[in-house]
């Protein structure tokens, strides 16, 4: 027989609960869905402000990509979920307290009104595209009239979409590190910041870019200042709190994230966006590629660090 010395009443294995890990397919699928909160909010916001002109790759191009996001995003989520065939019951209800709940009403209205936007600007991308029905003509004919009012409901889905991602994470009240309500808005400005540096990469306007790219400035000292309120917030926490800050200031994650998210993925690309700006010849993808590099490394960081931070009594 096995014996074992338990000399706290806490932590114990296979009797205190534990959260099952998530792995990879968590992330991924919040980094996209930032990702096409992005996309879609400025789509709809240039759309609405008569820049279908100036702003052509924000507009219609880039947002051809999110119906592809999201449908890799909730097949990642789909891989994680233990009772896949069960899935379907999330649509029975509707609870308002439910972070997940809003998360998959509002992904339930934003995939197809995504497909329906990108569609209606389908030929303007391939001038050479036709339809194989005539009822498709027609469908594109409807949805252009509608174009004003998908924007508006896309610009609100989109802001609700990028927030629910982080407060999925903070609704964990016994997981310090995400039990803050700063995660949410952290996780809507940097979902922007990637739709922005998204929409750059395609981009080959001078104007459109410059444009994107002070918005993005913008976005990125937002983001290090969330960064630095989160961390502040956990220090002045109680221990478990200091805990969780520890793992960033000193502890296993400190040079993932002060590297490969801090300076790698918002300091440096500000930097050489600012340089872009003031007229210097910057290569315009690499400050984009390292955003959405940083946006991706941040959520993996978080996710991973914040199963380990837990409350021991």
């Amino acid at each position: 027989m096995k014996e074992e010395l338990f000399v706290s009443g806490r932590n114990i294995p296979n009797i205190d609960p534990y959260l099952h890990l998530w792995h990879w397919e968590i992330p991924l699928y919040l980094f996209l869905g930032g990702l096409s909160a992005g996309i879609l909010f400025f789509a709809g916001y240039f759309y609405v402000m008569r820049k279908e002109r100036d702003m052509s790759a924000t507009i219609k191009l880039a947002p051809l990509f999110v119906p592809f996001f999201l449908v890799i995003g909730l097949g990642a989520l789909f891989l994680d979920l233990h009772h896949k065939l069960y899935f379907w019951q999330l649509y029975t209800t509707i609870r308002f307290e439910s972070p997940m709940s809003w998360g998959a009403w509002t992904l339930m209205a934003v995939t197809p009104l995504s497909i329906l936007w990108a569609f209606s600007y389908l030929r303007d991308v391939f001038p050479n595209l036709k339809w194989p029905y005539a009822w498709l003509d027609k469908l594109e004919e409807i949805l252009k009239k509608y174009r004003k009012a998908m924007a508006w409901v896309l610009m609100m889905l989109s802001i609700i979409l990028g927030v629910y991602t982080g407060i999925l994470l903070s609704a964990f009240n016994a997981r310090p590190l995400w039990n803050t309500s700063i995660l949410g808005p952290l996780f809507l400005v940097s979902g922007f910041s990637t739709g922005l540096a998204f929409t750059i990469l395609l981009s080959k306007s001078k104007y459109e870019r410059k444009v994107l790219t002070r918005i993005d400035l913008i976005f990125i000292f937002t983001e290090l200042f969330f960064i630095i309120h989160m961390l502040m917030g956990l220090q002045a926490g109680t221990q478990v709190s200091l805990e969780a800050a520890g793992l960033f200031l000193g502890g296993e994650f400190t040079v993932t994230f002060w590297v490969f998210v801090v300076i790698l993925g918002l300091a440096f690309p500000a930097t050489l966006e600012v340089l872009e700006l003031r007229g210097y010849h910057v290569p315009g993808w690499i400050p984009s590629a390292l955003i959405l590099i940083g946006g991706l490394v941040f959520r993996f960081v978080i996710l991973e660090a914040g199963q380990i931070t837990r409350y021991l009594y």
